[in-house]
This record gives C-alpha cells, sequence and structure tokens, in this order.
C-alpha cells in the first residue's frame, strides 16, 4: 500500500509501510511529518503511527547505540585475558576469557534480533506472527 508524506520541504510518495519506515530511521520523515496512507482522506502525524514511535532512531548505522562500546569493551576483556594466561595466570585468565566470550555471545544474540524495517526493504523474509503489522495490512 502506497503512502505520501508531507514534510516542510514537500511531498515524498512511499511504495510501502517500510519504506516509511526506513526513512524515518534514517531521519527523512520526522514526528511532526504528516503521512496519508493510499485510499485514506485524511493526514496523520508520523508520531501517531505506533510501529515508527517505537523503531529506533539508529538505523543501519553498524555503530549506533551501544553496540561499539560493548565491542571496544569484549576486545580490551579478551586482550587482558591474553595477557594473564601469557604471564601464568592460567586460572584467572582463564575465568575472564569465558565471561568475556559470554558477554560477546548475548551482545550478538541482541544485536541480532534488533528491530527491522516493516514490508520488504531490508529483508525478503516473511514478518514474526508476533510483530506489530502496519496499519494497511491491521484490516
Amino acid at each position: 500500500m502506497k503512502f505520501k508524506v508531507r514534510t516542510q520541504e514537500g511531498e515524498l510518495e512511499f511504495k510501502s509501510f517500510g519504506e516509511v519506515e526506513q526513512a524515518w530511521l534514517m531521519g527523512l520523515v520526522g514526528p511532526d511529518d504528516e503521512l496519508l496512507e493510499d485510499g485514506k482522506t485524511s493526514w496523520r502525524k508520523a508520531s501517531s503511527f505506533p510501529l515508527l514511535v517505537q523503531a529506533r532512531r539508529t538505523g543501519e548505522q553498524a555503530w549506533g547505540g551501544s553496540w561499539f562500546l560493548w565491542t571496544v569493551i569484549g576486545i580490551l576483556l579478551g586482550s587482558a585475558a591474553l595477557w594473564l594466561i601469557k604471564d601464568g595466570h592460567y586460572l584467572y585468565g582463564g575465568t575472564l576469557g569465558i565471561m568475556t566470550a559470554m558477554v560477546m555471545v548475548h551482545v550478538t544474540v541482541r544485536a541480532s534480533q534488533r528491530s527491522r524495517p516493516h514490508g520488504v526493504v531490508t529483508s525478503s523474509r516473511p514478518p514474526s506472527p508476533a510483530r506489530q503489522r502496519p496499519p494497511s495490512e491491521s484490516r
């Protein structure tokens, strides 16, 4: 379903809600901009769409949010574990290495589960049944 977005700079047309969400994530669509769903007559503020409000503003940035910080911490802790093992402190180095591995696995799993835009913008997989549907599919 097509959407029109009215901003201060003008109007944009998107082929799906997924494209609107992608534009939201990149900052091209703001909370005060207005959206018109194909077949509707009234414009709605972008901030009135729960799926847009819940979407993270970090978008597709590789180092957005705290992932970069966790990666640096993991590298530092892993280096400390290797140094302890090299220095002969096998118990402390091994324990720190295992703890570092557990934290990095947790961070990796959380990063892979982050929110993705709706539609076929970034993925061709069918949406999860637990995920909210865009307004055009919620009828």
